[in-house]
């Protein structure tokens, strides 16, 4: 085993780059957060469906066609193939797995956002089904122990602190997202990749990790895309309505109720 030297230690060239972007980001969104009277929800309600400003929609169809493309000629048939290979249920286990190992990231959030109990909750989950479970292949924490998993990212921190959404953003390999969500998400994933097993001798293997966890989600949610596009007269206005629609279930998914109290 290598001995840890803290004089020596050097942040990743990969990690130095998402913390500059990072830090550019936040700078974006405290500026835009200077206008809550733009990014108040009920300006912004349409038939029950919150959304944001989305003041760069011509990029952001430009985004959405590209991704459309790349999905339905490449990641839907890998995607495909790969279910054939890997049965359902060890695809369950292998989704189970990388849940489990973001677990710790969302605990952090919950311990931000003032949500103690949730933040107890998620470190008993992620213990449970680390021992339980095997690494977390299993989630006995849900069915044994009766612990709902817990939803928090950093841009649901960010959100709590007060920095409003900014605008839509469709991302090229990612998706529907926000200014502030998606830098969120640039936040939990390198969070979540400072404990993946880097290697001086194997850098890629974290990445390695990371396409797997993608491309085994995206094999457990096969045809829904397409479902969506063919029920829709606009696929990018549906889209946009379902990521809100979805992000707003998650985050009254763990509101205490007065039973749970």
């Amino acid at each position: 085993m290598k001995n840890f030297d803290a004089h020596s230690f050097v942040v990743p060239g990969e990690i130095r780059c998402w913390l500059s972007i990072l830090i550019l980001t936040v700078v974006l969104l405290t500026s835009t957060a200077q206008a809550a009277d733009l990014l108040d929800d009920a300006s912004y309600e349409d038939e029950g469906v919150y959304t944001v400003s989305d003041p760069i929609e011509p990029v952001n169809r430009a985004i959405f066609v590209f991704n459309d493309k790349l999905y339905l000629w490449v990641l839907d048939p890998v995607a495909t193939g790969y279910s054939k290979v890997v049965p359902r249920d060890i695809r369950g286990c292998i989704g189970n797995f990388f849940y489990n190992l973001s677990e710790p990231v969302r605990a952090g959030n919950c311990l931000l956002q003032g949500r103690f109990r949730d933040s107890g909750l998620t470190i008993s989950r992620f213990l449970l089904n680390s021992i339980f479970g095997v690494f977390g292949l299993a989630d006995p924490a849900s069915h044994e122990f009766a612990i709902a998993p817990v939803y928090a990212t950093f841009g649901e921190t960010l959100s709590v602190w007060g920095i409003g959404d900014g605008f839509y953003l469709v991302v090229p390999l990612y998706g529907p997202s926000t200014l502030r969500d998606f830098t969120g998400f640039v936040v939990d994933s390198v969070a979540e990749t400072t404990y993946y097993p880097w290697d001086d001798d194997d850098n890629l293997l974290p990445y390695g990790l990371l396409a797997v966890e993608f491309l085994n989600k995206t094999s457990l949610h096969l045809g829904e895309y397409q479902e969506l596009k063919s029920l829709s007269f606009d696929p990018y206005i549906a889209l946009r309505n379902g990521y809100f629609q979805m992000r707003s279930k998650q985050r009254n998914h763990r509101k205490p109720s007065p039973t749970n109290n």
